[in-house]
Formats: C-alpha cells, sequence, structure tokens
C-alpha cells in the first residue's frame, strides 16, 4: 500500500497518474507535483521512457535514492532518469543522468502528444525544453489555428509554433533570443514532416522583433505570447509580475482585426484575480475582449485525491498559477475613400 512506502505521497501520485501510461511510453506527463501533493521537494516528470526529477531540497538529501528506487519500482519501462537540481550552479540545473538502464543510448529525444510529435533535449537547460503546463494550449492551437498565420514570440523551443503548423497554419512565425533553443523547434518541425523554412525561425529579442515587425507592416491572425517570468535583455526588461499589460500592448498591433492573441503568465505569485484585472481593464475601452481561459492539466495541478497544499497565492479563476488567456483583437477601420 503507498501508506507504507517511505515516501507514501510520491506513491499515490504514481497511482494517480497510472491512466496517463501510454502502451509505446511516447507521451510527457507530470508524475508528481510535490509543491501540490505534500512534498515540496520534488517535482518529477516523465518524457516517454525518461524521468526528469527536479530536487528543490539540499543536495544531500539523502531521499534521492529512496525517489530514484520508487521510480524504478514502480514504473519498471523507465529508461533513464535524468536529476535537476534547482539550487546550485548551472550544470548541476541543467541534469545529471542519474539512471541508465542497461543498452539505453541516454535520454528519450522525442514525445508524442495529441498525435504530433516533439523533439526534447532533457540536457539541454535547466528545465526539460516541453512545458507540460501548456498542454490544453497546444490542443487548442490545433484546433484553431487551420489556415492561419501565426506568431509565436519568446517561442523557447517551439511547441506551441509546431502545434499550430500540426493544425494546418498556413505560416509560423518562431522568434526567440537564442538560436539553440530555435534548433530544437526546428527538429519538432522536421518530425511531423512540416516544411521547415528558414525565414520562420528568427532568432532576435523580443523588443528589437516586435519593433521591426511593426515598421515592416507584418500582420498575423493569431500571436502568442509567452515570456518567461523575468527576463533582461540591452534591448529591455520585463517583469511578468508588472508588465502583462505593456507586453500585450506591444504584440497588439501585429495581430489582425478579428485575429487572437494568446496571453500565458507564469508569475506564481500574481494572484489570477491580479492577472484578470489587467486583462479587463485591457478590454475596457472595446478594441481588446477576452475570449477564452485555457486550463491546465490535472496531472500537473495534482488530483484532488493527491493535493495536500494549496499554491502560495490564488490563482483563481485560473486552475493553475501558468494563467492563460485567449484574447480577441479588433482595430478602428480605416476612414472610407471619397
Amino acid at each position: 500500500m503507498p501508506g507504507t512506502e517511505p515516501l507514501p505521497r510520491l506513491a499515490a501520485a504514481l497511482v494517480a497518474r497510472a491512466h496517463l501510461v501510454d502502451a509505446a511510453h511516447e507521451t510527457a506527463f507530470r508524475l508528481f507535483n510535490g509543491h501540490l501533493e505534500g512534498d515540496p521537494r520534488w517535482v518529477i516528470d516523465a518524457y516517454g521512457r525518461t524521468a526528469v526529477v527536479y530536487r528543490h531540497g539540499e543536495p544531500e538529501d539523502a531521499d534521492l535514492g529512496v525517489v530514484l528506487e520508487t521510480l524504478r519500482a514502480r514504473l519498471p519501462w523507465l529508461a533513464t532518469i535524468v536529476v535537476k537540481e534547482r539550487e546550485g550552479l548551472y550544470e548541476a540545473r541543467r541534469g545529471r543522468v542519474a539512471f541508465r538502464a542497461p543498452g539505453c543510448a541516454g535520454p528519450d529525444t522525442q514525445v508524442a502528444e495529441h498525435g504530433v510529435r516533439y523533439a526534447v533535449d532533457p540536457l539541454l537547460n535547466q528545465d526539460a525544453g516541453f512545458y507540460l503546463d501548456t498542454r490544453e494550449l497546444r490542443r487548442w492551437l490545433l484546433d484553431h489555428a487551420e489556415g492561419k498565420t501565426v506568431l509565436n514570440t519568446f517561442a523557447y523551443t517551439g511547441s506551441l509554433g509546431v502545434a499550430a503548423l500540426a493544425g494546418g497554419a498556413a505560416r509560423v512565425l518562431q522568434t526567440d533570443l537564442n538560436p539553440r533553443f530555435l534548433d530544437v523547434a526546428r527538429a519538432s518541425t522536421a518530425l511531423n514532416g512540416l516544411p521547415v523554412d528558414a525565414r520562420d525561425f528568427v532568432a532576435r529579442d523580443f523588443f528589437s522583433f516586435v519593433r521591426g515587425a511593426k515598421l515592416r507592416g507584418e500582420r498575423f491572425d493569431v500571436a502568442i505570447l509567452d515570456p518567461p517570468f523575468f527576463s533582461s535583455t540591452p534591448r529591455g526588461e520585463l517583469d511578468l509580475s508588472r508588465d502583462t499589460t505593456r507586453l500585450v500592448n506591444k504584440v497588439r498591433p501585429l495581430v489582425r482585426g478579428g485575429g487572437a492573441l494568446v496571453v500565458v503568465n507564469n508569475a506564481l505569485f500574481l494572484s489570477g484575480a491580479a492577472l484578470m484585472g489587467e486583462l479587463e481593464a485591457l478590454c475596457a475601452g472595446g478594441w481588446v475582449t477576452l475570449e477564452d481561459l485555457i486550463d491546465v492539466p490535472p496531472d500537473v495541478t495534482g488530483y484532488a485525491e493527491t493535493r495536500f497544499g494549496e499554491p502560495p497565492v490564488d490563482p483563481a479563476p485560473f486552475p493553475h498559477s501558468t494563467k492563460i488567456a485567449v484574447l480577441g483583437v479588433r482595430h478602428r477601420q480605416a476612414p472610407a475613400a471619397t
């Protein structure tokens, strides 16, 4: 029984997610959200046959061995386990392979979701490069992007843009400051047999890109705004706890009238009510409308029977600190020629 194990809450969380394990072991999902499921030292994700363990406790925490043993015993299909230290030097945060099954070459390099394949590299950065909390947003893009032009700002490894392409988008432009991350976006695009056009992968600072796109008169049917919590470059600085309105107003001119602007805010200490207040203020003039809120899947938030804690700030009406909204955009009509 889970209650008799050394880490019972981890064991209970694994039981609750048993229905997410696919026969081919190609999917990606959260195995344990310790912050909300009773042991904040650990967050654990599955990427195919690779488990990624984020350790938020002390590096010498002896329970790491118990975590690895529990994962191997309960998930015998795992081929590799990567451990990332959330505190410490960059190399430790990027991670190390703590377990590798005999004959396994290394961590999995691709996953499947909603019938789309995505390249992953669990050792590329501090995270695994494929965000599980935006799974339902990728589903939304699959369902709403057909025939549309899409701009994916702060694209990172491009999973949102790839979902739009797989959904039949006419064009997706992915832009991020780091060209290494865009290489993963190219790989995901190719995995799905979609055309890889070098012009659609732009390694540039957000502020510089937006300024240039406005000068060129570029317009898109859908724009995605998914910035990191905090970023600073010579071109500008952003802080999601206070900059959502400013960022929306920078991107909004690039969206055609009748188009959509998808806003993702993952600021842990920004309440859902505060973000809704910003969005409602943006809508007050009638040029922006709140069209939809996108859910975060329950394996990420924890299930009713496994949750033992609450987030530090209430995200309601969103289900999680990753808050996702779809805004409709209107523009003033040019006066008719006389």
